[in-house]
């Protein structure tokens, strides 16, 4: 994927896409609006403001609020990332200046409103809603939800509405999470925040809400993208130079050992009290992932498992079982496919390099192979202790040819571009209505999930990756830790840490999701009323966690995986297109990724 980054789906299609000194300048062409449709509270406030507006125009004689018309001020400023003085609160209250001074410094009283510093001397200030307003409101809102379902929907009471008065709402792991609040103190660092991304539909969404950030945290927020190649070229090359040019970098889960033993990422437990980011919330293997030798070395700002897509409908007229085993992958792609009707069986990575090594090493773990010899426990592999001399490349055996021989056989269900096709072009024509089944990141579901024209939308189910004779159910967990760069000047260490903690908490997270994200690395945020109803992707991944089917060893952290990906990609390719034949194919792969492991990683 050393390429530009390609274009989005409709909800997430890029206006402009500039290169600047090497990097992808994205400015996104979707409003955040059109994404906050989902956001129950702020919907709420865009109601009322409405309401307020019509009663205030209907009826006569009539006389504004000053309480309701300062705080709907004040939450309708906060989402949309303005800045609000005490005149501007004081003049959107409708009342004399006098009254609203009064009705304001209530307010602050009653700790609805805290105010924070624009200045040294402390004397220009702005507020913002404080985390008890927050609450209030977001009950409010589930409130309003549910009484406007009960007197004005269709149907009469759903069964959820039934389930708030008999208790569901309270059940545990049923709360809902509050929009996050401002930081007390705003983050102070020359130049802003500077962050390195992956160009893809999550980080996007953050670029998209940037401005909400930068009033959340009190700074300018810098976000540089790049494609994965290019990004991990970016991240090295920054290593190399006496002071970082980024305060926080996103680490693709496999690059982990490699960035630890160069000493690229400072351990996190160094710069901050690691319990303030509520570890047992994590997913269980996504923050397993951000460890290395026992110590953790970032956030996870992803848990984005690999799944397959399929097509529920296809598969009911077909009378079709969902393909839970390889062999059952095939036997639906052969019914499905229909090539002289465009449509095709399945979609997969198999462009050379990177993608398709990607897909070879998940393909083994189906088959039950990790790709170096990892020792086997309950549940799978032992990925926790890499930090060995004795890792060595598994790749010619067989389970790595029963995974090859299954790729071959898949071409003759694919699309005739599949050797080109990559992270988006498998799921783009998915998303079309070409494609059967598909195996894709939950982060890209988005392409069909918020575009009710795509003949997928709401007719697809998720599946872990089907597996072979000797495997078992798994879904290869993927996604990015958010990392503090060793050559991070000091005096930056602890202000960056303040914001990493706020861009990793269950509030940001449950932002993301409402903003197109389908990704949420936290129990907590999946658990989310507001969070399910968006996206059956939620509740299915927390399932597979907790039936510990979300496993990171098929992609498993050793320095030298890097190489081995890129190898494995260019042999497997090459018998993909018949140069060699699969045993050819695994020898040279098991061969040249032996000498990369001797290789000391520096």
């Amino acid at each position: 994927m050393d390429r530009a980054i390609p274009s989005q789906p409709k909800s997430f299609k890029a206006d402009k896409m500039n290169t600047q000194s090497g990097a992808h300048t994205i400015q996104s062409g979707y409003s955040s609006d059109a994404f906050r449709t989902g956001a129950e509270l702020e919907t709420v406030v865009s109601f009322l403001e409405q309401l307020c507006m019509e009663v205030d125009s209907s009826l006569d004689p009539t006389a504004p609020n000053p309480y309701l018309n300062m705080s709907l001020h004040l939450l309708r400023s906060h989402f949309d990332g303005r800045i609000v003085t005490a005149s501007s609160l004081v003049a959107s209250s409708g009342v004399p200046y006098a009254t609203a001074t009064r009705r304001l410094a209530e307010l602050q009283a009653s700790g609805l409103i805290e105010q924070r510093p624009r200045t040294r001397s402390g004397k220009s200030f702005s507020l913002h809603p404080s985390q008890q307003m927050l609450t209030r409101w977001s009950e409010l809102a589930d409130r309003l939800n549910r009484l406007g379902t009960g007197y004005f929907g269709k149907g009469g009471s759903s069964s959820e509405t039934t389930d708030y008065y008999f208790g569901g709402s309270y059940q545990p792991g049923q709360g809902l999470i509050s929009p996050p609040k401002v930081m007390a103190s705003p983050i102070k660092l020359q130049g802003g925040l500077r962050i390195l991304v992956h160009g893809d539909p999550t980080f996007m969404v953050m670029d998209n809400l940037k401005r909400q950030f930068e009033q959340l945290i009190g700074t300018k927020i810098n976000q540089r993208a790049f494609s994965i190649d290019r990004l991990r070229e970016e991240a090295l090359r920054n290593a190399t130079r006496s002071t970082s040019r980024y305060d926080i970098i996103a680490v693709d889960l496999p690059w982990l050992g490699e960035f630890v033993s160069k000493g690229i990422v400072k351990p996190l437990s160094d710069v901050m009290d690691v319990e303030r980011l509520d570890p047992s919330d994590f997913h269980t293997a996504g923050w397993r992932a951000a460890h290395w030798g026992g110590v953790p070395y970032g956030v996870p700002s992803q848990t984005t498992p690999e799944l397959m897509f399929y097509r529920r409908d296809w598969f009911a007229e077909a009378g079709l079982a969902p393909p839970t085993t390889t062999q059952a992958v095939l036997d639906a792609a052969k019914v499905l496919h229909d090539p002289r009707h465009g449509r095709y069986g399945v979609a997969w990575n198999a462009a050379r390099g990177t993608a398709l090594g990607h897909t070879f090493i998940m393909t083994c773990a189906d088959f039950g192979q990790p790709i170096v010899n990892l020792p086997e426990i309950a549940g799978g592999f032992d990925a926790d202790h890499l930090d060995r001399d004795d890792i060595r490349p598994t790749i010619d055996t067989e389970g790595g040819r029963e995974a090859a021989e299954y790729l071959l056989s898949l071409l003759d269900y694919s699309p005739p571009d599949i050797l080109s096709m990559s992270w988006y072009e498998r799921v783009r024509p998915y998303a079309a209505g070409k494609i059967a089944m598909a195996y894709g990141y939950t982060l890209l579901a988005p392409y069909f999930e918020l575009d009710p024209s795509s003949p997928a939308y709401d007719n697809t189910g998720y599946l872990p990756h089907p597996h072979g004779p000797n495997g078992a159910p798994i879904a290869p967990v993927g996604g990015y830790i958010f990392c503090i760069p060793s050559n991070l000047a000091q005096e930056r260490v602890a202000e960056t840490v303040e914001a990493l903690t706020a861009f990793t908490s269950p509030e940001s997270q449950k932002l993301y999701v409402q903003n197109g994200s389908r990704t949420a690395p936290r129990y907590s945020v999946g658990a989310d009323p507001e969070v399910r109803r968006l996206s059956p992707i939620f509740e299915t991944v927390d399932q597979m966690s907790w039936r510990d089917e979300l496993q990171f060893w098929p992609r498993p952290p050793v320095p030298q995986i890097s190489d081995i990906i890129q190898i494995c990609g260019h042999e497997i390719h090459d018998m993909l297109r018949g140069v060699h034949s699969p045993r050819e194919a695994l020898a040279r792969a098991q061969a040249r990724a032996e000498q990369a492991m001797i290789k000391t990683v520096t």
